[in-house]
């Protein structure tokens, strides 16, 4: 059986509707995470002591050393699993906790899903589709992660909380269902149906030297770099 451990964060400040660029109004803080061992019923969730504000260095250096000390065989040994944490979430931890190496280490060896995918097909896919090709209920009905930096700063601290803690509840059944089926279907914005065959999920650095896929048909595909660019 496999020893999983699925992690999402939320960040705290908002990101103004129509922009594709994150980066640009960086640092971003980070509002609440949770976490989700495979074999414990609940998430963990983690926050700043004070919900009015982000979490602070130590508060995040907390998380990253839990997870270091979960994903170290010496300790539990668990594989860390997150959608699209190599560009996103372990980037964002790198630069709110201070720790750039350990979390360059910890999304090298990590389970990013969505990577995955992406070196498998050349393009990225969300959860929420994922997660309902899989026969799984998804998101949380009417939230995103744009949504929840607001809702955070308006004081609506339980709902975001339900929602990331929902995001690795979903991950991780996710990553069960597709280690049992071999592979999951989804439909793309055009309705239609594909599917794609996964024998077992890869850590990001395995991904890393896939062949890559047939991108011909993209007048702009992404490179692969795009999702380690921050590493350097």
């Amino acid at each position: 059986m496999n020893k999983w451990l699925a992690f999402d964060l939320e960040i705290f400040k908002s990101i103004p509707d129509g922009e594709t660029d994150w980066k640009q109004h960086r640092p971003l803080g980070i509002s609440c995470a949770a976490t989700l061992l495979s074999d414990e019923p609940q998430p963990r969730l983690w926050h700043a002591a004070d919900k009015s504000r982000p979490m602070s260095r130590e508060e995040v250096a907390a998380l990253v050393q839990y997870l270091i000390d979960r994903s170290t065989d010496l300790f539990d040994g668990y594989s860390i699993l997150t959608w699209n944490g190599l560009s996103f979430d372990f980037d964002v931890l790198a630069e709110e906790s201070g720790m750039h190496a350990e979390c360059a280490a910890l999304a090298m060896n990590h389970i990013d899903m969505m990577f995955h995918f992406f070196c498998l097909k050349g393009f990225p896919l969300g959860l929420d589709a994922c997660a309902k090709g899989c026969g799984l209920p998804g998101k949380t009905e009417g939230m995103n992660g744009a949504k929840a930096p607001e809702m955070w700063q308006a004081g609506e601290y339980d709902k975001v909380l339900e929602y990331v803690g929902q995001d690795v509840i979903t991950t991780l059944h996710v990553a069960q269902t597709v280690a049992r089926q071999k592979g999951f279907d989804w439909v793309s914005k055009k309705g239609r149906t594909n599917s794609i065959r996964i024998n077992e999920w890869k850590p990001v650095r395995e991904c890393l030297a896939l062949p890559e896929p047939d991108n011909s048909w993209m007048s702009e595909p992404w490179p692969r770099s795009k999702f380690t660019e921050w590493m350097k």
